[in-house]
């Protein structure tokens, strides 16, 4: 059994989630408004034995209140679903990327370096294969894609197994390199049928947890900040014995997706979500976010150990889609091998690509890249003009300036830190007594 609820409230737009309680289940209803790129801006989370409830607070890009009947009615209809998840992509825009039958998956992990989306690029353009969707993350010198791709003379899917095979290994070559990557850590290359495009990002989060890229030791924190200088998240986790549960308390600069990338977090290390609550208004540019939570054997986390990789995990998710890099947008006609020529020319001007966003709409190549020096550094306006003059003004477009340091979420050391996010921890336990 099912309920969902909408109504509006001020200027914004409510959705009630009341269900049987699975694992899963509060990523699952997540997903389906951040496939149509919705703002979460509060939400309350909270399970009574077997049931599940959830309120969602949420806006359009510009703030305002849902309006399109089709739209409110799309999400009802997707909550109601018994498996969102298992579903193919689905989206209201039209001239999307081909669908699961028409397109092949190619999901790759490996040692970062600058110009490795480069060659990858090239070798498939060496291939005659065409790159319709990709999704690039790196973090911590790791790097993972997950790349929708089609034969360039039929358009569809690539389902000839020697064909395939023989692009995965050109692509193993590559992401392999000089064979110096680091200890108990390779690169891989697999290929499939293609999930659906909206799934790429919950895929991303996967294969960088399995690669270890979430919860290795990384960069380590002074003052809040990384050693690039950068705010690092707050992460809090302690006991709640009372009610035997573990809270979660992050603090962060808000973003778009955060509460998703959070979710996919929890959910991949096996943690079940019971109650919470996420404040993330947009008057203020920090959002707040505190979860309990048990493990799906029933215990609360039980080591010094596993408290560590859960922070540290939590960390990275937020931090893969946090790019302080150079926002630049590609906007032209699509053709076979654009990407291979474009990133060919960001590795010529010494561009590392942070993280990438590549699709094609009607014709038409709609690519967002974050990039930074080959040092990790800010981009120089000679290099931008350089790029310009290749790729023309007209086709490149620089959306935002990056590698800026912002000021730290909060100051001072630990202790001051954790009565920070302790602040508003007492609404949660408020929420535990009325539904426990």
């Amino acid at each position: 059994m099912l309920l969902t609820t909408f109504q509006h409230l001020a200027n914004r737009s409510t959705f009630l989630v009341d269900r049987v309680k699975k694992h899963g289940i509060l990523l699952e209803a997540v997903q389906v408004l951040v496939d149509l790129n919705l703002v979460i801006t509060k939400a309350y989370i909270s399970s009574d034995g077997n049931w599940f409830m959830d309120v969602f607070n949420v806006t359009d890009q510009d703030g305002s209140k849902l309006q399109n009947r089709e739209v409110i009615e799309h999400i009802q209809k997707c909550l109601e679903s018994e498996d969102y998840l298992a579903l193919p992509a689905i989206g209201l825009k039209d001239g999307a990327a081909p669908s699961e039958d028409q397109s092949t998956s190619i999901e790759l992990t490996g040692t970062d370096r600058p110009g490795l989306l480069s060659e990858v690029c090239a070798v498939l353009a060496s291939l005659s294969c065409n790159i319709v969707k990709a999704e690039v993350w790196t973090h911590e010198r790791r790097a993972a894609a997950v790349i929708q791709i089609t034969d360039e003379a039929t358009g569809l899917a690539i389902r000839d197994a020697g064909r395939l095979s023989k692009v995965q290994e050109l692509l193993r070559n590559v992401m392999q390199g000089d064979g110096t990557a680091r200890r108990g850590g390779g690169s891989t290359c697999t290929g499939g049928v293609s999930v659906g495009a909206a799934r790429a990002e919950r895929r991303l989060h996967k294969l960088m947890l399995d690669d270890g890229a979430g919860g290795s030791a990384g960069e380590e924190a002074v003052d809040g900040e990384d050693r690039c200088g950068k705010a690092r998240p707050k992460v809090a986790v302690m006991d709640c014995t009372e009610r035997q549960y573990t809270v979660v308390i992050l603090q962060c600069r808000d973003r778009p997706k955060l509460l998703f990338d959070t979710l996919c977090a929890l959910t991949d290390l096996q943690y079940v979500v019971f109650h919470g609550t996420v404040d993330a208004e947009r008057g203020s540019k920090e959002a707040y976010q505190e979860y309990y939570i048990r493990h799906v054997d029933g215990y609360p986390v039980r080591s010094d150990a596993e408290r560590t990789r859960l922070v540290r995990c939590l960390e990275a998710a937020v931090e893969r889609r946090a790019s302080d890099g150079l926002e630049l947008e590609v906007r032209t006609e699509d053709r076979v091998g654009l990407l291979s020529e474009i990133t060919r020319v960001f590795r010529e001007n010494s561009l590392s690509i942070i993280r990438a966003a590549i699709a094609t709409r009607d014709g038409r190549a709609e690519d967002t890249f974050y990039v930074s020096d080959a040092y990790g550094n800010p981009v120089d306006g000679r290099t931008v003009d350089a790029v310009g003059e290749q790729l023309g003004h007209a086709v490149l477009r620089v959306k935002r300036g990056g590698g800026g340091r912002g000021p730290p979420v909060a100051e001072g050391g630990a202790v001051s830190v954790l009565g920070s996010l302790l602040k508003g921890s007492f609404q949660g336990l408020r929420l535990i007594r009325s539904y426990s």
